[in-house]
């Protein structure tokens, strides 16, 4: 066996993030392709070209770890087992939704999948998986906390006060940072002093990692190792992901900031096709197993789409339920 083939997943491990990078491809574009036609309307930020950070985490993490990310979320929701049918209908606000069609794309949370929530608000979500992780060390559960983010919340301080609690009580917590190359509009290099995310990682006392993020085996294996050290007490990890958004910041974003050059370059090494190609390689998947992934992928997408579209939109006075929960008679 090559050095290579050794430090690679399992082939079931490796099966399984392509059936996952399979399966968040085939929804991405069926919510681009409903938005492009006018078949229905929502606020929807793609994730296209981020699947394989999405795939590794799903992989390496255990049914009972918890995640926070961010409304760029689709490719972490699916990964971390969110049910597809409600998670669709949440996206198209629909009452069969995960959080009852009342929060839509931006605000999403399955808590038996392990998704404590997805945050509107650029970093805010970091202290959350913080606060998530020291409650998990507290209570002694083994669990560990994720916190997913984009390179642009790496210059709040929402990201700095978070980091530097977890580094100083060694919480089980992984910081992601995914970093797609731009934040918003604004190109990364343009927006932070260091030459990479991960740079920051020393100030704080912390390993850091960076990998190529369009390569689930080796996100794989750099998440298995933060996992492990955060699961056995040694404290938190930053791990930058490096790829590419390949559409824009939001539906309908024409990208002009973008150079052309780059955006063609990026697309031609985008992580799906590649991926597959090397399973193939590998003989970790014939070519009939892959197209019949890629056929349930595009089943199961059809049939959450065609079920949540079939579904009602939550009444007007559904704004005021939820709203506070009650225990034991005294408002929480």
């Amino acid at each position: 066996m090559s050095e290579r083939e050794a430090s690679l997943p399992p082939a079931h491990v490796r099966r399984r993030m392509y059936e996952l990078m399979t399966l968040i491809r085939s929804c991405d574009e069926r919510v681009r392709r409903g938005l492009s036609s006018g078949e229905f309307a929502c606020t929807y930020w793609p994730a296209t070209g981020q699947e394989a950070i999405a795939a590794g985490l799903g992989a390496a993490l255990r049914a009972d770890d918890l995640l926070v990310t961010t409304y760029r979320g689709l490719h972490d929701q699916v990964a971390k087992g969110v049910p597809l049918g409600p998670l669709v209908a949440e996206l198209l606000t629909r009452t069969t939704g995960v959080n009852k069609g009342k929060g839509g794309a931006m605000h999403i949370a399955h808590p038996p999948s392990g998704l404590v929530l997805s945050t509107g608000i650029v970093g805010s979500g970091i202290p959350i998986a913080v606060g998530v992780g020291l409650a998990a060390q507290l209570r002694g559960s083994g669990q560990v906390a994720v916190a997913s983010f984009g390179d642009g919340a790496t210059g709040t301080g929402s990201f700095h006060e978070a980091i530097n609690l977890a580094a100083l009580w060694r919480l089980p917590v992984v910081f992601l940072c995914q970093n797609n190359g731009y934040a918003e509009m604004t190109a990364t290099a343009h927006a932070q002093p260091v030459a990479a995310v991960v740079d920051r990682a020393a100030g704080y006392g912390i390993p850091g990692e960076r990998v190529d993020g369009n390569d689930p085996d080796t996100v794989h294996g750099a998440l298995a190792r933060a996992v492990e050290r955060a699961r056995s007490g040694a404290g938190p990890t930053l791990l930058e992901c490096t790829t590419f958004r390949l559409w824009g910041h939001y539906f309908g974003d024409a990208m002009t900031y973008v150079p052309a050059e780059q955006l063609e370059a990026a697309r031609l090494a985008e992580p799906v096709a590649r991926y597959r190609a090397r399973l193939l390689q590998d003989g970790v998947l014939e070519e009939a197993v892959a197209i019949e992934i890629e056929r349930q992928a595009l089943e199961e997408v059809g049939a959450a789409f065609a079920a949540a579209l079939a579904a009602d939109r939550p009444e007007p006075e559904e704004a005021f339920v939820d709203v506070y929960g009650e225990r034991s008679g005294v408002m929480a």
